[in-house]
């Protein structure tokens, strides 16, 4: 009995201690602010990207836009300027292609960094596509596609404002992954590897970033009811779409506001409700904690969730399995 009283008592204070070193590593961390910082929206004409900037704007921010259509681009600056809340506010844009000459990108970050008289305070990198077929259906090209538009664009737009940030000392990059980035399934073999890629990106680049005071923070939104949402329906492999339904479809008016909030808390990862929040602890992994409660949850909801994880895939596999028998009697009865 004496044993035990010992180690209980032993475990006890190591709990303590290390609850106390938790936060003292991860309590500490100032929160940004928008008002009157510099936020740049990669994808910012429609979509998610659109109301993360509305928002930023909404909160006393400076906003630039980047995008490929002038015209929308023209649009949502109007718009946007209808959700100032002083006289002060800009708000600037610049038509590039994310995807192509880097020489171009570097121009326009110049340009709305010149027209705002500061350079850019918080990077959101927006700009993406989603593709849903089969593997043996996707192209080759499609594949590539996926990768620049999802990927290289955030590469090319973060290198593009990093030295000015690492130079002032602050600044906040964040990237917008998605649900499909966390886990995969049928039709997503293009999609989720440019969104996983994100990841390794963000991880290694948060690690390289922390010395200089500049977070970064990778999203995880789940289907969001937008103008390309309702275009990748049009085209979605059956099996694709009932998985993706059992998650929802959410406004990007709440997926930017989320967004935004783990941004201004410097906190690495983001999801939206309760699935995202599932799956985020479940496939923590080795990405950084933001917080000493982050990093308990993690721990201790890790275990039950993997079992509740499993009758997801069980579901997932009874779908498909579902649809192939359809499709196997639907070829014997033509």
């Amino acid at each position: 009995m004496d044993v035990l009283v010992i180690l209980t008592f032993s475990w006890i204070v190591l709990f303590i201690f290390f609850v106390i070193a938790l936060q003292f590593m991860y309590g500490r961390r100032s929160k940004l602010v928008l008002k009157n910082a510099h936020v740049l929206v990669t994808g910012g004409s429609s979509g998610i990207g659109k109301s993360v900037a509305i928002y930023a704007a909404s909160k006393g921010a400076n906003v630039s836009l980047f995008a490929r259509n002038q015209e929308k681009l023209q649009a949502t600056a109007t718009e946007i300027k209808g959700h100032f809340i002083n006289k002060d506010q800009k708000v600037t844009y610049a038509s590039v292609d994310l995807t192509g000459n880097f020489e171009h990108v570097i121009s326009a970050v110049e340009k709305v960094n010149k027209e705002q008289k500061k350079p850019v305070d918080i990077l959101v990198n927006c700009a993406g596509n989603s593709l849903s077929a089969q593997f043996e259906n996707t192209k080759f090209e499609d594949f590539k596609y996926m990768m620049d538009v999802n990927y290289f664009s955030a590469v090319s737009v973060s290198q593009a404002v990093v030295k000015s940030m690492k130079k002032n000392g602050h600044g906040s990059i964040v990237f917008v992954s998605s649900q499909a980035g966390q886990l995969s399934f049928y039709g997503y073999t293009a999609y989720s590897g440019s969104k996983f890629a994100l990841r390794g990106l963000a991880e290694a680049l948060c690690s390289e970033l922390k010395p200089y005071n500049i977070s970064v923070t990778l999203a995880f939104p789940p289907d969001t009811d937008t103008p390309g949402f309702a275009e990748e329906q049009k085209s979605k492999p059956k099996e694709t779409r009932l998985i993706s339904e059992a998650g929802g479809l959410v406004s990007p008016d709440l997926v930017a506001k989320k967004i935004m909030d783990a941004a201004l808390k410097r906190s690495f990862q983001c999801s939206v409700g309760l699935d995202g929040f599932l799956l985020s602890t479940l496939t923590a992994g080795m990405v950084p904690v933001s917080s000493a409660f982050e990093a308990f949850l993690q721990i201790f909801l890790m275990g039950p969730f993997r079992m509740i994880a499993l009758f997801y895939l069980y579901s997932f596999d009874w779908i498909i399995h579902n649809c192939y028998k359809e499709k196997t009697k639907k070829e014997k009865a033509s």
